[in-house]
């Protein structure tokens, strides 16, 4: 009923899971941040994931941890696991699953993944999850699952269709107020739910999200964001009235107080000015 990567590349750690089945991301993925992801399915035992992430929390390796896992769970030949730690990735597939079923695990201590699915319409979605993975090296965890999750819902994904989809990632040190957190979004409901959780989480990242792409300010963008200030009804010095100076200031104080009220204030940096405020700031003054 579900396909899913469980992947770590470095010091991030994730899962993304997609399903014909509702509120998938409240069931399917785990991860604990320098220790494994675990993603459990088809007639989810809620207890693998944690029992897995223990046994690699202690030292065990991932496909032994994985495998006391499933040998003590009498209800093991319905269910699918993939695991990643610190050692590398770990796939079960029991016999009874339903076709398609299957998956893939490779990788070491620096990079692996687990890719795994049921009631899929073919394994290519399977191959189609792993391409993608690989071809999006050197981008963040996150959007490199992402990618993963897109390609296997357009290669076909669950053979009944859509419903829910989900994506967490943790990387110490990241994410907003440094809490790890790079990626947390979950559709619960939604008939399209890959494609709305790529929209959900370009929301999140664009709020919770460092800035990036970081343009350094000069004259003409200074009078171009005063000016989109001005019509969005924030005050900001006409550069022509007064010294430039005191325009920039003022140019850079309106949008400081623009980008609180539209909860991007975690974007704003001193010297330039973040390229998605830019592109947002655009957007709404050719709205308004």
């Amino acid at each position: 009923m579900t396909f899913s990567i469980a992947a770590r590349s470095g010091n991030a750690w994730g899962v993304a899971v997609a399903s014909k089945f509702v509120c998938v991301g409240a069931i399917v993925p785990e991860v604990r941040v320098g220790v494994g992801a675990v993603a459990s399915q088809s007639f989810c035992r809620f207890a693998y994931r944690a029992e897995i992430l223990d046994a690699l929390a202690a030292g065990t390796g991932t496909q032994a941890a994985l495998d006391v896992a499933v040998a003590a769970d009498e209800g093991r030949e319905s269910r699918q696991v993939g695991a990643v730690g610190p050692d590398g990735a770990a796939t079960y597939t029991g016999a009874e699953c339903m076709d398609w079923a299957g998956g893939i695990a490779k990788g070491d201590a620096q990079e692996a993944y687990a890719i795994q699915g049921n009631i899929l319409t073919g394994p290519d979605v399977v191959t189609e999850m792993e391409r993608a993975f690989l071809a999006t090296a050197g981008q963040s965890l996150d959007k490199r699952l992402l990618a993963a999750l897109l390609a296997g819902d357009a290669a076909g994904g669950d053979s009944r269709g859509r419903q829910s989809a989900a994506l967490v990632v943790h990387e110490a040190g990241t994410g907003y107020d440094a809490s790890g957190i790079l990626a947390d979004v979950r559709v619960d409901d939604h008939p399209n739910a890959p494609t709305e959780l790529a929209r959900v989480y370009d929301v999140a990242t664009l709020v919770l999200g460092s800035p990036e792409d970081v343009q350094p300010w000069d004259s003409a963008l200074y009078e171009e964001v005063a000016g989109h200030l001005r019509r969005l009804g924030y005050a900001s010095s006409d550069a022509d009235a007064e010294a430039d100076a005191d325009a920039d200031a003022d140019a850079e104080a309106a949008l400081a107080d623009w980008a609180g009220v539209v909860n991007l204030e975690n974007r704003i940096v001193p010297g330039g000015i973040d390229s998605r405020v830019l592109a947002e700031l655009r957007t709404a003054a050719s709205l308004a």
